[in-house]
């Protein structure tokens, strides 16, 4: 008898077993505790920008009618604050006001850049609403954001 056909169901168990891994291997599992803040449901109502930082919101308003898109500066008074960046840069104060995408927003994705007289201000925009408000060297905005969110 050979060695190969005394040690078949060897073989055979190298090959389920790699059956079983492959399949496995194609649907990850998720859980969860895997989820971005964001995506976790919340207990309480989201604040609204317009509650929480007037100033802001007032400031955004009229840089976007200044930019010649009132239909976004019409939107801002109704965002409300799902979570904040959480990159750690201590010049970030970057929130967003809908669940953010698992990849990137997509083709009907674009971004407005306004003019503050303080710091930078850019507007995410995808299929007409304002998604993202990437907020930088803004302290003001920053401090009221990490105890909101």
């Amino acid at each position: 008898m050979s060695f190969f056909s005394e040690y078949w169901w060897v073989g055979s168990g190298v090959a389920i077993a790699f059956l079983i891994w492959q399949r496995h291997s194609r649907t990850p599992i998720t859980l969860d505790l895997e989820r971005r803040p964001s995506q976790l449901p919340r207990r309480e109502p989201a604040p609204r920008l317009a509650d929480a930082l007037p100033e802001f919101a007032a400031e955004l308003e009229s840089l976007l009618t200044a930019e010649n898109k009132p239909e976004l500066a019409a939107q801002v008074q109704g965002l409300a604050l799902l979570d904040r960046c959480r990159c750690q840069d201590d010049f970030c104060s970057t929130f967003y006001v809908r669940p953010q995408p698992e990849g990137r927003y997509g083709p009907d994705h674009y971004t407005v850049i306004l003019s503050p007289e303080d710091g930078m201000v850019n507007v995410d925009v995808v299929g007409g609403e304002i998604t993202c408000v990437e907020v930088l060297y803004r302290d003001d905005v920053q401090a009221k954001l990490q105890t909101l969110l």
